[in-house]
């Protein structure tokens, strides 16, 4: 057992250190899949949560700054839309809230959604970043 243990955190210190991830998504979505998975599951849960995280991290890759920086700065609406369910990056917003599209890239949209600005892929509605 106590091999095991050694071995998988030595499994992804080599992986992080030889850059065996290109993305930071990557590198984000297989630590926090492997945090999750090691307390769920144990070792056998680190490593599999790990693959699982980074598959998911580079999925969802970040848009660019001017896209956050439009964002940050529009005026916030004057309706307030609020949803029951939990905003998270990854799910898609409901389609009562409206998306309003990014002008100078419209492969990105925006929305206010219970007083938070999220960023969202306007064929999916999937949200991509939440704008704190």
């Amino acid at each position: 057992m106590r091999n095991i243990l050694i071995a998988v955190p030595l499994t992804f210190a080599a992986l992080f250190a030889t850059g065996a991830y290109a993305e930071d998504g990557a590198l984000t979505g297989a630590a926090g899949g492997a945090a999750t998975g090691a307390i769920i599951g144990g070792p056998v849960g680190a490593a599999v949560g790990g693959v699982a995280g980074a598959v998911i991290g580079t999925a969802i890759d970040p848009p660019p700054q001017k896209v956050v920086t439009y964002v940050r700065e529009a005026p916030m609406p004057t309706k307030k839309i609020v949803v029951k369910e939990r905003v998270v990056v990854g799910s898609a917003l409901p389609e009562t809230v409206v998306v309003t599209p990014i002008p100078d890239d419209p492969t990105y949209a925006y929305a206010v959604v219970n007083n938070e600005r999220v960023i969202v892929e306007p064929s999916s509605r999937k949200v991509i970043q939440i704008i704190n």
